[in-house]
């Protein structure tokens, strides 16, 4: 008995402070962030920079409002994008093409920070990102079927807001955000100091082995993907650090999961969000898990021919 509450303990004792430190880290850049894309866009700069993308977003079949939705969801979250879509009035076919473009660009600044402290390059995560969302939407645009827009019922405009309100409901909004990020690093690093202690990640690595052999991912890097599928990026990240800290994972192991969670990560909940407002499964998963499969075997033959070149 004692023996097992020695083991709670340890496992306690080994994960509150990685997971507190994350936390922390976490805290300080989605807190201010938020605020100042919530001012923005309640001042209409967003809005102004979309009017720069309409040209591209048209080239791809969509109207010039979904520059906006997207901007949205690079700068904020997912939440965020699906409010102005349903206040907009968009087709199937444009919601289905910008929520597969939202699902690979979302919250790109967090997670781009994320993705550099662990060793990426920025500047590359944020172009295979940005590309992928363009690429794909041109492509889903020659399978999707046109349909006649629908409308929705117009949801408050941020504008019509006074900034009192405005900064009242971002306190209230960043106060759950910031409860939910500390709920679920805190029991993710736990779990994941549980799962190490018992030998189930060993386990759980030899299972996923096959599967992520053919995404072209390191066999070490099974419990970080199964993670990031599931409660997404951002909230996976303390587990990564600790990772990196033990020495567990190289830095060329990261980088090529950073590529592949880059464009397909959070496959449960933000899936979720988008089929709650009737786009079909399938173009919310696989067209992401393609890509990813292809970003990362492009990026291990780019090195090969590199390395080849070098030693010739």
């Amino acid at each position: 008995m004692n023996k097992h509450y020695n083991n709670i303990f340890e496992i306690f004792k080994t994960a509150l402070p990685p997971a507190f430190k994350t936390i922390r880290w976490l805290l300080s850049l989605m807190i201010p962030i938020s605020l100042l894309v919530t001012i923005l866009q309640y001042f209409g700069i967003i809005g102004f920079v979309a009017v720069f993308l309409n040209p591209i977003f048209e080239l791809v079949g969509l109207s010039g409002q979904c520059a906006f939705v997207f901007l949205t969801s690079i700068f904020l979250n997912i939440y965020s994008a699906i409010a102005v879509i349903s206040s907009l009035s968009l087709s199937n076919k444009e919601i289905t093409i910008l929520a597969v473009m939202c699902l690979i660009s979302h919250n790109m600044i967090i997670e781009t920070i994320i993705q550099k402290k662990t060793g990426s390059s920025a500047i590359q995560m944020v172009l295979v990102r940005l590309l992928s969302s363009i690429l794909c939407a041109f492509v889903l645009n020659q399978f999707i079927k046109s349909d006649t827009p629908h409308l929705n019922q117009a949801i408050s405009n941020i504008q019509n807001l006074s900034i009192l309100n405005l900064l009242q409901i971002w306190l209230i909004n960043t106060f759950y955000l910031s409860l939910k990020v500390m709920i679920f690093v805190t029991s993710l690093m736990i779990l994941q100091k549980f799962l190490e202690k018992s030998g189930i990640i060993e386990v759980i690595s030899k299972l996923f082995a096959p599967f992520l052999k053919i995404m072209g991912l390191p066999p070490k890097t099974s419990f970080l993907w199964i993670v990031s599928n599931v409660l997404g990026f951002a909230y996976s990240s303390a587990i990564i650090f600790d990772e990196i800290e033990k020495g567990k994972l190289s830095r060329e192991e990261i980088n090529l999961l950073n590529y592949h969670v880059s464009l397909s990560h959070s496959l449960l909940e933000d899936t979720l969000l988008f089929l709650a407002i009737g786009v079909a499964l399938f173009w919310l998963i696989i067209p992401r898990l393609i890509l990813a499969i292809i970003a990362v075997w492009l990026y291990k033959f780019l090195n090969y021919k590199i390395l080849k070149s070098i030693k010739n």
